[in-house]
């Protein structure tokens, strides 16, 4: 079925609740690399599940590791500091966490014990800086070459057994690029201690400082205490060993917290934000976020394994930052500026450059989109909040972190943009990459006005292919759906298991209202009970035709029906979706198809459940149904006023979703 590779975000107006975050993609990665080398095996829990820790998890089972997942467990065979594979081509996607410690780690143990190994990853890693690892590594007597650009992956390791590093002089790696080379070899180099201490000298000043903590934080959890001389000198004691601390818990992603305590900034207004996995005991730097949002004016309130936000100052007010301590993070501020009194500077900002895509560059462009003024240099952003909010289409570059802080401006109504703007978010899978589930998290704290949500209607007589049409455009647009029929089939289903007068409107009313209703997709339980099967069967449907005419049972099920107008849309289907249920909905649509082909395709349907029919009497039947649909008193079948009317007769399933798309591509205000 279509996918439409883009999600469109509704004005948003509000926000509460509480988010519970995965595990941190720093902690995970750096959490399985030591755990991979250790001796032993190593339990961990409350492991990111992601593109990044799966390509670290094909990485480590490709070169021995045993690996095996139970629930929230992920328990790993560690190799205890040495090779049991010594050939093997690895694909790290786009995951610099497993790129630059894997390459340190590979040359290491291939110099030491002999190995041959190729990392690659996308073509975007293939531009990431790796030259400056590759450079310290080399004097070590390491061989590692590039395969495609110098100074970039593709590498190529090489090493033959019983090779001796040369460690007794200080190794030496630039730290103003990125901290993950100095991470890199901070993991590495305990695997070549037995020769005495390790020296590892900076050169320049070392960025993003917050994450080599947390490398030095979880190495003495493996065993390995480095001694620190300032950041520019670092210490592997001779002898060091990696030891597994048998079980590790891996604590919320600070970076993505970050998105959800600026939305407690900018939208909660009644109500908190509670952000659950990271609080006042966390090693991850990101958590100075916070600073940044109270000075901006977030009330929080930071507590044991969770942080609490409100809205506190309003607009927001401007600031000035270095944000070298908190480079991923500080990307939300970016956002934040769009909601505050005065132009934002974010500075020393210059590794943006060199992560997922071209940050700086990235942020000022989509920023612009949205109507707000930005100047970019090499190494700042400042950001004047829009005179006139835009809609726009923000490009995500394949990096997760554009997709989730640009979809706060979606928030753009509680800064009085007039009219009120929504915000489409291009290529919205690419979250994958550390938060897989960020949208849904989004949308179950996000408010918003029913009017702001887009609804597509889909109406038309029995076994058109409603449902089926209305499955299609909901899993293309990420939206909600709406089956009404299903309702009134699981009202004469709980109707006839009940043994209530399907003929009284006031007792089926009442039934109605008591109805434990839950939906998954094309699945629906009643009463705890999943129904999906019963629903299909033919008394059902004809009962749910015959109660579907009584104004009480209509009245009953229509509070139920608009409750499904939820962010980020709704594709309804039944009979008066766009007659009654939703006049205002943005593309109504009236489905039809020969009274023939739909008995048709009512046959085959029947008989691939093997159940046997006689298509002249299915087509009676629907012609009898049809009939009684368009004469009833109430809500009656026909196409509103301004449906649009369509013939799927000689058309397949995919072309009528298609059809139905483009129609809704015209009624966007992206172009």
């Amino acid at each position: 079925m279509f996918r439409i590779p883009f999600l469109d975000l509704p004005a948003l107006t509000g926000a509460a609740g509480t988010v519970k975050l995965p595990g941190s993609k720093s902690i995970s990665n750096r959490v399985l690399l030591l755990a991979g080398l250790s001796a032993g095996a190593t339990t961990v829990r409350g492991l990111l599940d992601s593109d990044d820790t799966a390509v670290m998890l094909d990485a480590l089972r490709t070169l021995g590791c045993v690996i095996e997942r139970d629930g929230d467990a992920t328990r790993i065979g560690g190799l205890g500091g040495r090779l049991a594979v010594h050939e093997a081509k690895l694909f790290l996607g786009n995951a610099g966490t497993a790129m630059r410690p894997l390459a340190a780690t590979l040359a290491v143990l291939a110099t030491r014990h002999g190995g041959r190994f190729e990392l690659a990853g996308v073509a975007r890693m293939h531009e990431r800086p790796i030259g400056d690892l590759v450079d310290a590594l080399r004097p070590l007597g390491c061989d590692v070459g590039y395969l495609g650009t110098p100074g970039y992956p593709p590498l190529a390791i090489a090493g033959h057994d019983g090779g001796r590093l040369a460690t007794a002089a200080p190794i030496r790696v630039r730290g103003d690029v990125s901290s993950q080379f100095l991470t890199a070899l901070l993991l590495a180099l305990p695997l070549a201690t037995d020769t005495g201490d390790i020296v590892i000298e900076v050169v320049g000043e070392l960025i993003s400082k917050p994450y080599v903590e947390i490398t030095l934080n979880l190495l003495a959890r493996f065993g390995i205490d480095v001694r620190r001389d300032g950041w520019q000198r670092f210490t592997i004691p001779g002898g060091s060993a990696y030891r597994t601390p048998g079980e590790i818990w891996v604590e919320g992603d600070a970076s993505s917290a970050s998105y959800f305590v600026a939305l407690g900034a900018i939208a909660a207004t009644a109500e908190p934000i509670v952000v659950e996995g990271v609080g006042r005991d966390s090693i991850q730097g990101d958590m100075r976020f916070v600073d940044a949002a109270v000075a901006m004016g977030a009330d929080v309130a930071i507590e044991p394994g969770r942080v609490v936000v409100r809205r506190g100052a309003w607009p927001l007010k401007a600031i000035t930052l270095d944000a070298n301590h908190i480079p991923d993070a500080a990307m939300t501020l970016a956002v934040m500026a769009l909601y505050a009194d005065a132009p934002t500077t974010l500075t020393h900002i210059a590794s943006w450059r060199v992560k997922e895509t071209d940050r700086i560059a990235a942020m000022a462009s989509e920023l612009r989109k949205l109507g707000a003024d930005v100047v970019a240099g090499d190494d700042f952003l400042r950001v004047t909040p829009p005179p006139r909010w835009r809609a726009a289409a923000i490009e995500t570059y394949d990096d997760h972190r554009m997709a989730m802080c640009l979809s706060l401006a979606a928030f753009n109504p509680l800064a009085g943009a007039t009219p009120s703007v929504p915000v489409r978010i291009l290529d919205p899978k690419c979250v994958g990459k550390t938060f897989p589930d960020y949208f849904e998290a989004l949308f179950a704290l996000a408010r918003t006005e029913p009017r702001h949500v887009p609804v597509i209607t889909i109406d038309g007589p029995t076994a058109s292919g409603k449902g089926t049409l209305a499955t299609g455009v909901a899993a293309a647009l990420g939206y909600q759906k709406l089956d009404s029929g299903s309702l009134y089939r699981a009202l004469a289903l709980a109707a006839m298991r009940r043994q209530v007068d399907t003929s009284s409107g006031p007792a089926l009313a009442a039934l109605a209202r008591r109805l434990e209703l839950r939906f998954d997709g094309d699945r629906l339980w009643l009463d705890g009970d999943e129904v999906s099967a019963d629903l299909r069967l033919e008394v059902v449907g004809s009962t749910a035709s015959r109660i579907s005419a009584l104004p009480e049972v209509r009245e009953a099920l229509h509070d139920l029906q608009l409750g499904f107008r939820r962010a980020p849309g709704l594709v309804a289907d039944g009979r008066d979706m766009g007659t009654v249920v939703f006049p205002d909905a943005a593309l109504k649509v009236f489905l039809t198809a020969s009274a023939a082909m739909r008995a048709e395709r009512r046959h085959a349907q029947l008989l691939s459940r093997g159940v046997s029919a006689n298509i002249d009497d299915l087509r009676a039947d629907l012609e009898a149904r049809d009939a009684r649909d368009r004469s009833r008193s109430v809500a009656p079948l026909k196409p509103a006023e301004d449906a649009l009317l369509l013939d799927n007769s000689a058309l397949s399933a995919d072309q009528s979703v298609a059809q139905v798309l483009a129609w809704w591509a015209q009624r966007r205000p992206f172009g």
